[in-house]
């Protein structure tokens, strides 16, 4: 799916992938109507699931079972051809495409996955002779790279879903399947493109699977749904549902879209975010968790009954402390890596400071407000006194799309934060005033001066996150 994890080769057919490349731009077609709404990422979603209502998806599907869609209206079958098509592979080719980087080639063959791939560049004649010769699928990494389209639909659905969104397109030639049935950690959207494809899903052995995993025939049973399809449909499965695809006889190549997200966004997950701070936090004003452990507790078993005993009351006193809202969950981690890895904004022009340099007599109201995020953490200033907590306004507008979903960022990128701002912690009320209210006087800002205040909106402005009105 979707994530800037390193990724293993082999990979899932709906698994995230590779590393990073430079721009691209072959040329997209002429632009169709499209049958998508983009006035906002709700709309979008709900035009993606059309006729079905996006209430009745979550309510019914999401999480729960697999749902197929099936059209037959002419104008959303070409909209879905003209996002890729196996006709787009020349010119991609000539863009110094790589293999395992951009584009697998593979075969399944008796339930086990043949990898065809080569060791360096893409050549289009080599690709076309796997596929019409070797009848192998072409498994091409994140298009939304390289397509302006797919970049625009997917970052509407990054701030619909508030996490990354990945994609990956499959062409697989007539009476072939590229991969082995399979299970993947993330929800899974399908958009048939060209053709057709028969799908076979089953019951899962893990339900929300945390992982992608090979499952063998003797182990799936029968499937649960059998399912063909045609040009304009959509099919969408939970993680875990377990599936296999193929191309079925008397057509050419079938061309779909994958579309995943929802990786690694499980409550389990946030509470692995969210524990840290809120202990450290709340051991400041509870001096039994500031109590030393036992002796030789480290040398022993740490899983003895009174061990346990003891951290449960922990656990609990700390559920009630949570619960009075006295104790705010700061969600850190998480954030950091969204916004760091999700597309920038979808623009035809460099964003850039828009409008007059705000001034105290203005009102102004923040931009791109899906694509930042407030945390607080601990100052990276080094200092002998106790760590200072300071506010990072974090934003995604100088992510690289060419990057998007391409795994292997270095370390240090990681821990750069020169996409965004950092402000003393006296700051954060303003900030989340900002947040919240569509538009704010600077001079109503929730800070103590009018320097603070002016300060603020300016350091925002210049990041081109506000505007005055």
């Amino acid at each position: 799916m979707p994530k800037k994890s390193k990724v293993k080769r082999p990979s899932s057919e709906e698994a995230q992938l590779p590393p990073k490349q430079s721009r691209v731009e072959p040329s997209d077609p002429p632009a169709l109507l499209s049958p998508l709404s983009f006035h906002s990422p709700a709309g979008l979603f709900s035009s993606l699931l059309q006729p079905l209502n996006s209430d009745t998806f979550f309510r019914e599907f999401w999480e729960k079972k697999p749902l197929h869609l099936q059209r037959s209206d002419p104008s959303i079958a070409s909209y879905y051809r003209s996002l890729f098509q196996l006709s787009d592979l020349q010119a991609l080719c000539s863009e110094g495409l790589q293999y395992y980087r951009d584009v697998n080639v593979v075969r399944c063959i008796n339930g086990q996955k043949k990898d065809l791939n080569k060791e360096g560049r893409v050549k289009h004649s080599v690709l076309n002779k796997n596929l019409l010769q070797n009848k192998a699928t072409i498994q091409f990494h994140q298009p939304q790279r390289f397509k302006d389209e797919l970049w625009k639909i997917q970052e509407n659905l990054e701030c619909f879903f508030g996490t990354l969104v990945g994609s990956n397109v499959y062409i697989t030639p007539e009476d072939s399947q590229g991969l082995p049935a399979h299970y993947d950690d993330v929800e899974v959207f399908i958009l048939q493109l060209e053709g057709q494809k028969h799908w076979r899903l089953y019951s899962p052995t893990v339900a929300l699977a945390t992982e992608y995993s090979v499952e063998s025939e003797d182990r799936i049973g029968s499937p649960t749904h059998d399912i063909t399809l045609k040009e304009g449909d959509l099919l969408y499965f939970p993680r875990g549902t377990i599936h296999q695809a193929s191309t079925p006889s008397g057509v050419h190549h079938s061309t779909h879209l994958t579309l995943s997200t929802y990786q690694r966004m499980s409550w389990g997950d946030l509470l692995l975010d969210v524990l840290p701070s809120m202990l450290c936090e709340h051991s400041k004003t509870d001096v039994s968790l500031r109590e030393g452990m036992p002796q030789r507790i480290l040398l022993g078993n740490s899983g003895s009954e009174d061990t346990c005993r003891r951290l449960a009351a922990h656990l609990r006193s700390l559920a009630d402390v949570m619960e009075t809202g006295k104790l705010e969950v700061r969600c850190t981690h998480l954030k950091k890596d969204f916004i760091m890895n999700r597309l920038p904004p979808y623009s035809e022009e460099q964003i850039a400071p828009s409008g007059r340099i705000p001034a105290l007599e203005d009102v102004v109201c923040l931009r791109f407000k899906e694509h930042m995020v407030i945390t607080v953490e601990p100052s990276q200033q080094r200092t002998e006194e106790a760590t200072e907590q300071v506010v990072f306004v974090l934003h995604s507008l100088k992510n690289q799309r060419e990057s998007h979903m391409m795994g292997e960022a270095d370390e240090e990128e990681d821990r750069d934060i020169s996409r965004g701002l950092q402000f003393p912690l006296s700051h954060l009320q303003a900030l989340q005033q900002l947040q919240k209210e569509e538009q704010v006087p600077v001079v109503q800002l929730q800070l103590h001066s009018q320097e603070d205040k002016l300060s603020l909106v300016l350091a925002l402005w210049s990041e081109c996150l506000l505007v005055a009105l």
